[in-house]
C-alpha cells in the first residue's frame, strides 16, 4: 500500500529533495478533474509491490498547487505532463513518464 505524503508547499518539494539522497522518490502529479490521471494513480495503488516498498511516494494535486508543478519541471528539467511520474535520485530525476505510460513495472526497471 502506498502511503502519499502531500506536496502542497515549496518547502515540501525542497523536503522530497533532500529525501532523495537517502532513498528513491516518486512524484506522482495528479489532475483531480482528468480521468486519464485517475487511471494511472489506480494503477500505480493497485499494482504496488514489495519491490517499491524503499520508496517515499509524493502526491501533488495539480489543480490546487500548479506552482509547485512548474517548479517540478524546472528543477528536474522535465517538460509538464498530467498526470505524471517522476522518479528522483540524489537530486536527479532519473525517470519520468506520462499518462498510460505510468506503471509500476516501468518505476520498477527505473529504480532497479
Amino acid at each position: 500500500m502506498i502511503e502519499w505524503v502531500h506536496l502542497e508547499t515549496l518547502s515540501d518539494l525542497e523536503d522530497s529533495d533532500r529525501i532523495s539522497y537517502n532513498c528513491d522518490v516518486m512524484i506522482f502529479k495528479h489532475s483531480t478533474t482528468c480521468p486519464i490521471s485517475h487511471i494511472a494513480k489506480r494503477r500505480i495503488e493497485d499494482n504496488w509491490s514489495s519491490e517499491l516498498h524503499n520508496i517515499k511516494s509524493f502526491y501533488l494535486d495539480l489543480k490546487a498547487h500548479r506552482d509547485i508543478s512548474g517548479m517540478i519541471a524546472e528543477k528536474y528539467q522535465v517538460h509538464h505532463e498530467s498526470p505524471q511520474v517522476l522518479i528522483v535520485r540524489k537530486g536527479e530525476c532519473i525517470y519520468d513518464a506520462s499518462h498510460l505510460d505510468i506503471t509500476t513495472g516501468e518505476i520498477i526497471e527505473a529504480i532497479a
